[in-house]
């Protein structure tokens, strides 16, 4: 259970909500302290006094991207409870799409997570396959964040959801 809920109007929640749009429109390294600060209308200082830095503002925002993430995939594949594994691999791959991109967060979907933690999205799409696969779940999030960051990158977004469904279909 998260400690905290961010609240728009504190410098907190300001920075919070600064961060998922940098972080999401742009690369990581193309955002500064200074831009989020800024964004935030806050000082530097209150970025370093609640997050220690950028990497520690990124993973916290990161966190809570990635868990509305998947709490859309995993809700797609229940919405599909008798269908195959392929079906339900297809929606939750489409679903998460979808949010990722049309919510802003293409860029930092697109590259999987910094550090020695395990990517959420291959666990969550090892555990539709059947039966549970880790390799297949990590090679389904490798394809699906190449898909994300194509859009980021100026891809046709349709183009690209329709390819990414051929890879579940039967």
């Amino acid at each position: 259970m998260r400690e905290w809920v961010p609240v728009s109007t504190s410098p907190k929640g300001r920075l919070v909500l600064a961060a998922a749009r940098e972080f999401g429109s742009r690369p990581f390294d193309d955002v500064t302290v200074a831009d989020l600060a800024r964004e935030a209308e806050v000082t530097t200082g209150a970025l370093y006094h609640h997050f220690d830095g950028k990497l520690g503002i990124y993973a916290f925002v990161r966190a809570d991207v990635e868990r509305r993430v998947l709490d859309r995939m995993e809700g797609a594949a229940a919405a599909l409870p008798t269908g195959s594994a392929s079906v339900r691999l297809g929606a939750a791959l489409a679903v998460g799409f979808d949010f990722a991109t049309r919510a802003g967060y293409a860029w930092m979907l697109a590259e999987p997570p910094i550090g020695e933690e395990p990517d959420p999205v291959a666990g969550a799409l090892a555990d539709l396959c059947a039966p549970p696969s880790a390799e297949l779940g990590a090679m389904l999030a490798a394809a699906w964040r190449a898909a994300v960051g194509a859009v980021a990158h100026g891809a046709d977004a349709t183009a690209v959801r329709d390819a990414l469904g051929r890879l579940t279909a039967a």
